[in-house]
C-alpha cells in the first residue's frame, strides 16, 4: 500500500512539474513584444533588459560574462534589421526577439526561485567557480541559447507569423553568420593567451569538443522536427525536454573546471 502511495505521488509530481513547464512555454508565448514588430525597434526592449543586467551583476560573474558578448550580438542583430540587413524586417525582429526572451525567461526563472531549464543550469550553477575561465561561460551560454532556445524561438516566430520554418531559413541563416562573427570575437577576446596555442592545455581540447556551426545546424533540424510534432503536443513536449537536457549535458562538459581554485 505505501509503495502504491508513493507511486502515486511521484505521479503527481510528474504531472505537476510537466505542467509547470507547459505554463512557462504559454507565458513566453504571451509576453508582449511591442506593436512593431516590423520595425527594428521591437529588439530595443530586450537590448534594455540586457544592458540592466550587465550593471547589476559582476564582470567575472559567469552569466554576466555570457550576457556582455550576447548584448553585442544582439546589438548587431538590431543594426542590421535597421540597416536593411534582413529582407523581412518584421520577420528577423521577430525570431530576434523570441530568441532572446527565452534567455531573459531563463535569468528570470532562477531570481525568482523557479527551476531554469536544464539546458542554463550548468551556468547558472558554475557562474562563479574560481576554476572556469570566462570563455567557457561565455560558450556554454552560447551553447544553451543556441543549442536549445533557437530552436525553440523558430517555432515561436513561427506560430506569430503565421509561416512554416522553411519561410524564416534566410533570417535563420542571416542571425547564424552574426552568431559565427560573434564566436570569433569571443575566442579573441577571451583567450587566455599564448598558452592556448600549447597542444597540453585543456582548454585546446575541450573546445576543440563543440561547434557553433555543428550546434547551429542541430538548431535548424530540431525547430523543423518540433514544427512537425506541433499537432502532438505530448510528443513535442518530450522532444523538448529532452533536447533540454542534452545540451545542458554539452554545457556541463564545456564547464569543466581546468585551474586550481
Amino acid at each position: 500500500m505505501a509503495q502504491t502511495q508513493q507511486i502515486g505521488q511521484n505521479r503527481r509530481i510528474g504531472q505537476s512539474d510537466r505542467a509547470e513547464r507547459i505554463e512557462r512555454i504559454e507565458r513566453i508565448d504571451r509576453i508582449e513584444i511591442g506593436q512593431e514588430l516590423g520595425e527594428f525597434q521591437a529588439v530595443d526592449p530586450v537590448v534594455d533588459r540586457m544592458r540592466a543586467l550587465r550593471s547589476a551583476w559582476h564582470p567575472t560573474d559567469g552569466v554576466a560574462v555570457f550576457n556582455r558578448v550576447y548584448l553585442t550580438v544582439t546589438e548587431e542583430i538590431g543594426h542590421a534589421i535597421e540597416a536593411g540587413g534582413f529582407a523581412d524586417r518584421r520577420a528577423a525582429a521577430t525570431l530576434d526577439v523570441r530568441f532572446a526572451e527565452r534567455y531573459l525567461a531563463a535569468v528570470d526563472s532562477l531570481a525568482t526561485g523557479r527551476p531554469a531549464p536544464a539546458c542554463w543550469r550548468p551556468l547558472f550553477h558554475s557562474r562563479r567557480h574560481p576554476g572556469v575561465r570566462p570563455l567557457q561561460f561565455a560558450l556554454a551560454g552560447i551553447n544553451a541559447h543556441i543549442g536549445h532556445d533557437l530552436a525553440l524561438a523558430v517555432v515561436d516566430a513561427c506560430r506569430i507569423l503565421e509561416c512554416a520554418p522553411a519561410d524564416l531559413e534566410d533570417e535563420f541563416d542571416r542571425v547564424g553568420d552574426i552568431l559565427v562573427l560573434l564566436e570569433e570575437r569571443i575566442r579573441e577576446e577571451l583567450m587566455p593567451g599564448p598558452d592556448l596555442l600549447e597542444i597540453a592545455d585543456p582548454l585546446t581540447h575541450l573546445l576543440g569538443c563543440w561547434s557553433l556551426d555543428r550546434a547551429r545546424d542541430g538548431a535548424w533540424l530540431a525547430a523543423r522536427s518540433l514544427w512537425q510534432l506541433r499537432g502532438l503536443p505530448e510528443l513535442a513536449e518530450e522532444f523538448t525536454e529532452r533536447l533540454d537536457r542534452s545540451v545542458g549535458l554539452v554545457g556541463r562538459m564545456l564547464l569543466t573546471p581546468l585551474t586550481r581554485p
